[in-house]
């Protein structure tokens, strides 16, 4: 049987930031949620990467308005650290991405197999729109800005997935960063929820946020859209512009009876010290509550 051969089409973009750097936020599933998506009205909620040759992939890729989403997959065939990607999408099709460094910056360049269901321009220009998403997210303050913390808890992923979010545990837990920690809403994805505490002069201040994935027992992403101050919500301004789009996300890893709690999050210039110091003593609180 005669094999035809398939359309490939080639993307790129320079970047300004060393290919180390490059090749870190295009592989770790913390920082694909960011910028993995062709146009605003679409967002990739959860991400799983297994960087290896017959490792998988996984991007949960859903519209914001909650009206479709669909799950691209596919398993890496061939690889070479901090020079090229190559793999298989769950269609057959194949990609290779490759990193090639130009003096401080770096080319990243796609090439990819075609699909007969949108036209070729159509293609080009969605996966085009998605590399320069990924450039502005690599030039832009966030990335240096992400703190990552976790823990390991003797408990089931079911038990602290469920005590990390229940009301009362919740408060303390978090009574590290405000005493009168609290929540009010749901944890329900696509939720507004408020994270609140009190002031010196016992007003309420706070997050306003949504939630933008849940998936039990395995992951929750955060959303932070503005502030709550002095019992105002303000979800526009100068107060909030270090905050919006904002993520924090914790991933529940289970390990023969135990779980890795991993938190990943966003963090303003100005509470950079202050994460460093308090998440660590939240997370040893939260394992002794689920410990007891």
């Amino acid at each position: 049987m005669e094999t035809i051969a398939k359309t490939r089409i080639t993307v790129e973009t320079i970047i300004n930031a060393p290919v180390e750097k490059v090749w870190d936020l295009w592989t770790e599933p913390r920082h694909i949620v960011h910028w993995n998506f062709a146009s605003i009205d679409w967002h990739t909620t959860y991400a799983e990467n297994e960087l290896l040759v017959g490792g998988k992939f996984l991007t949960r890729m859903e519209a914001k308005d909650g009206t479709g989403g669909f799950d691209f997959t596919g398993t890496y065939t061939s690889l070479e650290l901090y020079k090229f990607i190559e793999y298989s999408i769950a269609d057959g099709r194949r990609v290779r991405v490759t990193f090639d460094r130009k003096g401080t910056g770096t080319r990243l360049t796609e090439i990819f197999e075609t699909e007969t269901t949108n036209s070729i321009d159509r293609q080009q220009e969605g996966w085009q729109a998605i590399l320069d998403n990924f450039r502005i997210y690599a030039e832009s303050p966030y990335p240096g800005q992400m703190l990552h913390f976790e823990t390991e808890i003797n408990r089931d992923v079911e038990t602290v997935y469920n005590t990390m979010i229940d009301e009362k545990a919740y408060t303390e837990w978090t009574s590290v960063f405000n005493e009168d920690s609290r929540f009010e809403g749901s944890w329900k994805k696509g939720s507004k929820i408020l994270f609140i505490g009190t002031n010196k002069e016992k007003k309420e201040e706070g997050m306003v946020s949504r939630i933008k994935e849940n998936i039990p027992n395995k992951f929750i992403s955060i959303e932070h859209n503005g502030i709550l101050k002095n019992g105002v919500e303000i979800i526009c301004g100068p107060d909030v512009d270090d905050w919006q789009g904002a993520l924090e996300n914790y991933t529940f890893l289970p390990r023969a009876g135990r779980t890795i709690v991993l938190v990943d999050l966003d963090a303003n210039t100005q509470f950079l010290d202050y994460f460093r110091e308090t998440w660590p003593k939240a997370l040893e609180k939260l394992k002794e509550i689920c410990e007891r």
